[in-house]
């Protein structure tokens, strides 16, 4: 579909109309504000969306809480069109850095006012009872949750948004998010996931039987359900071992391609420590020994098959062999580890 430059006039009219409704704050015309900025986003085409993704991200701290996980949707939706997160992530994280700071005081609030089931954030507006228990702000943090969730998302499927978060901040976020998950008993998995991603993130391989070490580079790779199908890729298809490599069309979808294939796992990862590392968790699981994340592969214990794919489809991932090391060092790394333990249960 091609719009005329009038069109997009407006669109971007639309976002200026916004921004002087929110920087006056002006109640009555800011909900008027934004409907004309929703129903003109669809006419906007790759340039506008650009050019409105920061502008609508530096809003963030001057629109209320309700509003305010609307609009980071719409920030994040715009990335998702094309435009550049980096300017945009700094306000979404600070956003869902004090959601997450409210949420987790909503949780406790309605703990110590009689508890229950903690309310569904998708079952319209919060209800009079539970603003009462919690209090207005705790109770839109609760309610906006999945919507930074869905926000921060898009900003970190982005490599140099992810690189640029420092470990500090990255590290406050997931406790953060830890600490509603545990007062909840709710996950917010894609989130927690997206924030643990590594990336240029150095990893040693020892395979047992044949006592061959590898050094490797690990990118964006979201769960450990990719790592695997990827270290196939990389040692069994590249030759180094033996086994079932995965086809080239299993091996690019858990790189760039889009969709998903069945695959058939070839190992059993397993930490220096002899406990198993699960397909379900993520690289991050992998034990840091002297500085780098130690990883056996053992045989599979039985046949387990899965979709082969990316946990986050618009995430881009890749495992690099950088070296296969000499016997001494990887008898060396092989000296780590303990043997396998079967897992309770």
């Amino acid at each position: 579909m091609i719009f005329t430059s009038q069109g997009r006039e407006r669109f971007l009219d639309a976002v200026s109309g916004f921004e002087t409704a929110v920087r006056e704050q002006d109640a009555d015309r800011s909900p008027q504000a934004f409907q004309e900025l929703h129903r003109r986003y669809r006419e906007a085409d790759e340039h506008e969306i650009e050019q409105a993704a920061p502008r609508l991200a530096a809003l963030l701290p001057a629109v209320p809480p309700g509003p305010r996980g609307v609009l980071a949707v719409v920030v994040g939706a715009c990335v998702e069109r094309g435009a550049d997160p980096v300017p945009c992530a700094p306000h979404v994280f600070d956003g869902l850095a004090g959601t997450l700071a409210d949420a987790a005081t909503f949780c406790e609030r309605w703990a110590a006012t009689g508890g229950g089931d903690l309310p569904d954030p998708d079952a319209g507006d919060p209800e009079p009872g539970v603003v009462e228990r919690t209090g207005w702000e705790a109770a839109q943090a609760w309610w906006t949750l999945p919507q930074w969730e869905m926000a921060s998302v898009a900003m970190l499927q982005d490599r140099a948004v992810r690189t640029g978060l420092d470990t500090a901040r990255r590290t406050e976020l997931l406790r953060a998010l830890s600490a509603v998950e545990e007062c909840s008993g709710r996950p917010f998995k894609c989130l927690a996931y997206a924030l643990l991603v590594l990336d240029d993130e150095p990893l040693v391989v020892v395979h047992r039987r044949s006592g061959t070490g590898y050094a490797l580079r690990m990118h964006g790779i979201g769960d450990n359900f990719q790592l695997h199908t990827l270290l196939a890729d990389v040692l069994v298809g590249g030759g180094h071992l033996p086994g079932r490599a995965p086809s080239a069309q299993e091996a690019a979808v858990c790189r760039d391609a889009p969709g998903q294939v069945p695959t058939t796992g070839s190992f059993n990862l397993v930490s220096p420590d002899g406990e198993w590392i699960w397909n379900e968790g993520t690289p991050s699981d992998i034990p840091v020994v002297d500085g780098v994340r130690l990883l056996v592969l053992d045989p599979p214990p039985y046949e387990r098959g899965w979709p082969a794919g990316r946990f986050f489809p618009g995430m881009t991932g890749d495992l690099v062999l950088e070296r296969v090391l000499d016997a001494e060092e990887s008898a060396r790394w092989a000296a780590r580890c303990a043997p396998p333990r079967t897992p309770a249960g």
